[in-house]
């Protein structure tokens, strides 16, 4: 089978399959229940730690490297661009906004990803420093936005959060793509995100009564 095939790569393809899922569910209606929400935040999750497994590995070659900056971004296209414009145009005005801001989150995360692919590969070629910033904001921030946004629909007329939802989405399909620097998480950052993920897993375990 043509492909590189290590541990690296494991929860890149987790955090895939999670997005893949929550895609099914609401093609399937269920935009409404906390399912796909909990598996973009999967997805998220999976991409905090992703990296750091990737890095842990020490004997891996040139080619291993590239592969993994290159499935990574393609991953995250589908989790954090075609999966939430999937979610926003679920919810109506398909033909105005859901239109619109579905096309601009997807458009706005491959231009985003392959920016970062042709920088990051350059970057590596050039040091071995660990990234310490990034450009534009990251994809994987929807993994949060978004579930968190959901979560305070309570507080919105239920008429106008289509709207609110899918504003969003334009508002961050433009920040994707703004030249802005925006620092990269530390370790006791990824922990931070990490703990509200799981704060937002078990808000929606409760809003379904699993808890």
């Amino acid at each position: 089978m043509i492909g590189f095939y290590n541990y690296s790569v494991i929860l890149t393809y987790i955090g895939l399959a999670s997005s893949v899922f929550g895609i099914t569910q609401v093609i399937d209606g269920k935009q409404e229940h906390a399912i796909p929400f909990l598996c973009l935040l999967l997805s998220g999750i999976c991409d905090l730690f992703d990296g750091r497994i990737a890095r842990a590995m020490k004997n891996r070659t040139e080619k291993e490297k590239v592969f993994g900056i290159q499935i990574d971004s393609l991953c995250d296209l589908v989790c954090f661009g075609v999966f939430p414009a999937v979610i926003g145009y679920s919810y109506g005005f398909n033909y105005g906004l859901g239109l619109i801001a579905s096309i601009m989150i997807v458009l706005g995360a491959v231009i985003r990803l392959g920016y970062f692919n042709v920088m990051e590969e350059e970057r590596q070629r050039n040091t071995a420093e660990v990234r310490k910033q990034y450009q534009g904001l990251p994809v994987t921030t929807v993994a949060i936005i978004l579930p968190l946004l959901f979560l305070g629909r309570a507080n919105i007329p239920p008429n106008i959060f289509p709207y609110v939802f899918q504003g969003f989405m334009v508002l961050i399909s433009i920040f994707f793509v703004l030249k802005i620097n925006v620092k990269k998480l530390s370790g006791r950052g990824i922990l931070v995100l990490f703990t509200m993920g799981i704060i937002i897993l078990l808000g929606y375990l409760k809003m379904q009564h699993i808890i």
